[in-house]
C-alpha cells in the first residue's frame, strides 16, 4: 500500500517528544480508531489474505489500532499506542530489486491446484504486523525484535517499512526479500523522510555484528550480500538503499519528489533544493534519508508535511498558474488516504498520559487533525463507531465529505480549510493542556476518557459547521446554475 512516513527523533522535536507518522494509502478504505483491550486480542490469529496461523502470546497488553470497517481482507490495524506507550506504524510499502527478490523470494499464498494438494500459507504482512506485535512489546527496539522474529519464521509476501517509537528511542525496519531484514535506531537531532522506497542510505554493519547499539539486521545479512553480489557500492561506502532499493524511472514520478519537497521544507538553509546549482532535484536518487531540520519540528510541521502537494513550486496541480509542470509529480496528500496518524510519546507528563494519537481521516490535504489520549478504556463514538455508510455521525466521512466537495472548488474553499485546521489543532492543544494539568494534580487518569469526548465533540462542531461551508461554496458553484438575470 503506497504512503509516506516522517519520523521524528526525540531532540529534534519541539517538545522532546517522539513522533512517527504516515499516510495509510489504500483505496479510500473506511477506517476506524479504536482501543483493543487484551481479552479480545487473539491467541491464534489466521491471516484472511495469505491463510497462515500464527500462535500468539497470553500476555497482551491493551492497544489502539486504526483497523478497516469492512472485515472481508482482514484487520489492516495500520498504527497504534500500547499501554506500555510504544508506538507503531505498519506499513510503508517499499520498492526492492530483482536480485534481491531471487535471493530470497517473497512468501506467497498459493492455493492448491488440484484434491491432491494443499494450500501453501504465505508469510505476513501489512494486514497482519500491528496485531501480531504491538500488544508484546515495552519498548521500541522489542517491537523490532518481536517483528524481526516473526519474519524470520514465517517470512512475507510483501517489501515493508515498520516504524516504533518509545519515551526515548524510534526504530525503523524494513524487510529485504522474504526472510532479511536491516533496523536503525534513528538519531535523535533528524527526521526521516520515506516514500514508498528502500530508505536507508547507510548503515553499520560493525555495530549491528558487535554492540548494536543503533544497528540490528539478520544474522547472515553479510553472507547474504557476499553470496549473491548484491553490493553495487564503489570504495568501501556500504549503501543499503543501492544493494537493496530500486532506482527506476517511476521512482523519479512517484518517490522521491515527495522526498524532495519534505527534505526542502525541513532544510531551506542548510541545503539548496533549488535552481541549478540545487544539490538535490525531485528525481535525484540520493535524497538523504534523515535530515537533521534546520529548526526543531511539531506535530503541526509532521502534518502539513503529510498534507503537501508540492505548493510554492511549479508542480503543485491546484496552481493557477500555467507552469507546464502541474500534477506531474505524486503528492504526498492525495484522495484515497484511509487514515493518517501520529504516534507522538511525549515526555514531562505522568506515565499515564506519554502517549498521544493525533488522526486523521481521508485526504490530508483538506482533514484536519485531531490529538487524542491513547491510554483510555474506549474511543469516542465519533472516531470508533465508522459505518460502511456515509455518515456525518463520524469523523471519517465528515473528512470524506469535505475533501470531495472543497477539492474542485480549491481556490474558493482553502481559505476555509486552513481556518478549519487551525481551530480544531487550536482547540485541541487547549483542552489536552487543561486536561494534562487535571490528571497531573489529581492522579485521577480515567480521566482522558472525558478529555476524548471533549476533543470529539469540538472536532464535531467544526467539522459540521466547515462541511456546512463548503457545501455552500461548492453548490454555488455548480454548473447548471443560472439566474433571470443571465438571461
Amino acid at each position: 500500500m503506497s504512503c509516506t512516513t516522517v519520523l521524528v527523533g526525540k531532540k529534534a522535536s519541539n517538545d522532546a517528544s517522539t513522533m512517527i507518522a504516515r499516510t495509510d494509502d489504500g483505496h479510500f478504505d473506511v477506517k476506524k480508531l479504536i482501543v483493543v483491550e487484551p481479552k479480545d486480542q487473539p491467541r491464534k490469529y489466521r491471516s484472511v489474505l495469505s491463510h497462515v496461523e500464527i500462535d500468539l502470546p497470553d500476555n497482551p497488553m491493551r492497544y489502539t489500532a486504526c483497523p478497516s470497517v469492512d472485515k472481508s481482507s482482514g484487520v489492516w490495524a495500520a498504527t497504534g499506542i500500547n499501554a506500555a506507550n510504544v508506538g507503531m506504524t505498519a506499513t510503508e510499502t517499499i520498492t526492492s530489486n530483482p536480485r534481491v527478490l531471487a535471493a530470497d523470494p517473497l512468501v506467497e499464498y498459493r492455493k492448491a491446484t488440484s484434491r491432491r494438494e494443499k494450500d501453501v500459507p504465505g508469510g505476513i504482512g501489512e494486514e497482519d504486523i500491528v496485531v501480531l506485535v504491538l500488544p508484546y512489546i515495552r519498548t521500541a527496539r522489542e517491537g523490532v525484535l518481536r517483528l524481526a522474529s516473526l519474519l524470520e519464521q514465517y517470512g512475507t509476501y510483501e517489501s515493508n517499512g515498520i516504524a516504533f517509537n518509545d519515551e526515548n528511542e524510534v526504530w525503523w525496519l524494513e524487510t529485504i526479500g522474504g526472510h532479511h531484514w536491516m533496523a536503525r535506531r534513528i538519531p535523535e537531532d533528524r527526521v526521516v523522510i520515506n516514500p514508498n522506497q528502500f530508505g536507508m542510505d547507510s548503515f553499520d554493519l560493525d555495530d549491528a555484528f558487535g554492540a548494536q547499539e543503533a544497528h540490528l539486521c539478520s544474522a547472515d545479512l553479510r553472507e547474504f550480500i557476499a553470496l549473491n553480489h548484491l553490493d553495487l557500492n564503489q570504495g568501501g561506502r556500504f549503501n543499503p538503499r543501492d544493494v537493496f532499493g530500486s532506482r527506476t524511472d517511476m521512482d523519479h514520478i512517484y518517490n522521491t519528489p515527495r522526498a524532495w519537497f519534505m527534505g526542502r521544507w525541513l532544510t531551506p538553509e542548510s541545503h539548496r533544493w533549488d535552481g541549478p546549482d540545487a544539490e538535490f532535484t525531485p528525481e535525484s536518487d540520493d535524497i538523504p534519508w534523515s535530515l537533521t531540520p534546520d529548526r526543531r519540528v511539531t506535530a503541526e510541521d509532521v502534518k502539513y508535511l503529510l498534507s503537501a502537494h508540492y505548493q510554492g513550486t511549479p508542480y503543485n496541480p491546484y496552481t493557477s498558474q500555467d507552469t507546464g509542470r502541474r500534477g506531474m509529480y505524486r503528492s504526498i496528500g492525495i484522495n484515497r488516504t484511509g487514515v493518517t496518524s501520529i504516534c507522538q510519546i511525549r515526555s514531562g507528563v505522568p506515565e499515564e498520559i506519554k502517549g498521544v494519537e493525533w488522526i486523521c481521516f481521508g485526504s490530508t490535504t483538506f482533514s484536519t487533525m485531531l490529538p487524542l489520549y491513547a491510554n483510555a478504556a474506549k474511543m469516542p463514538k465519533y472516531v470508533a463507531n465508522v459505518t460502511l455508510e456515509p455518515s456525518t455521525e463520524n469523523l471519517y466521512w465528515g473528512s470524506r465529505l469535505i475533501g470531495a466537495l472543497a477539492d474542485p472548488a480549491y481556490s474558493a474553499c482553502i481559505q476555509q480549510i486552513e481556518r478549519y485546521h487551525k481551530a480544531v489543532v487550536t482547540n485541541g492543544r487547549r483542552i489536552m493542556l487543561e486536561y494534562d494539568r487535571k490528571m497531573a494534580d489529581s492522579g485521577d487518569f480515567s480521566l482522558t476518557a472525558e478529555a476524548n469526548e471533549q476533543l470529539c465533540a469540538m472536532a464535531k462542531k467544526e467539522t459540521l459547521s466547515t462541511l456546512d461551508r463548503i457545501l455552500l461554496t461548492a453548490s454555488e458553484r455548480m454548473k447548471n446554475g443560472y439566474n433571470r438575470a443571465d438571461n
